[in-house]
């Protein structure tokens, strides 16, 4: 940041024609985006670490009967929709086993079948919930090509104006118009990779965040099912 406020690339901005201080905005607000993606995310990750650990903190403590807790949260995260959607899920099929059994008194059970019909609707739904962490990530990989990009359209334009600038003024204010024009030249380029490296350092901590995240989420869907499993699946002790 600090580099982003130095006098030459700011002194190089003032400099600059019109198309140049454009260039010099979609850059700077290329890195704006990108920084404000990278802080979202990375307080995204520390509240969703405790919101994580509370909650099976609870279904650790309440693992003898999972159907009964009940969790009211005004914010929605993957742990709490992944056992929200199993427990509807599980009571429907429960629901569905005593209508065909319709014996008062009688146990409910689930099956083989109803426990890989769960077991599909979990990775359906860690699938949904891993989109929701990679939402907006797109962006990232679009700042690493497009800053060094926009930062050679500045360059190439500084020459541009520069030997424009030449041609016409010939041997009047020579200095001042090929300082200004490669001033802006070079300040392009600098400030094309100082957006895209952070960008692209961020984006790669991010994927790998995901895919750990993903993990724990099947690891944590797992450990639902086999609970789900000692509960409510029928064993035939023949």
């Amino acid at each position: 940041m600090l580099l982003l406020l130095s006098s030459p690339i700011i002194s190089a901005y003032f400099q600059s024609d019109f198309f140049g201080k454009l260039i010099f905005v979609s850059l700077f607000a290329l890195s704006i985006l990108s920084w404000v993606i990278l802080l979202h995310k990375l307080y995204l990750a520390k509240r969703l670490k405790k919101l994580n650990y509370n909650f099976e903190q609870i279904v650790n403590s309440k693992k003898d009967n999972l159907l009964s807790i009940s969790i009211n949260t005004n914010f929605s995260y993957p742990y709490y929709n992944i056992y929200k959607n199993l427990k509807e899920k599980t009571l429907e099929i429960l629901n569905k086993n005593r209508f065909f059994i319709n014996k008062e008194g009688e146990q409910i059970f689930m099956c083989q079948a109803d426990m890989d019909l769960l077991d599909n609707y979990l990775e359906s739904e860690i699938s949904n919930q891993t989109k929701y962490l990679e939402r907006n990530m797109f962006i990232l990989p679009t700042v690493v090509t497009l800053g060094p990009f926009l930062g050679l359209l500045g360059t190439v334009w500084g020459i541009l104006i520069t030997f424009n600038g030449l041609q016409a003024n010939s041997m009047i204010n020579t200095n001042s118009t090929v300082l200004s024009g490669l001033s802006m030249a070079l300040a392009t380029t600098v400030l094309g990779l100082v957006v895209a490296i952070p960008a692209l350092i961020a984006y790669n901590y991010l994927r790998h965040w995901i895919k750990n995240y993903q993990l724990d989420m099947e690891n944590f869907s797992q450990k639902l099912l086999t609970t789900l499993e000692i509960q409510y699946r029928k064993v035939d002790f023949k």
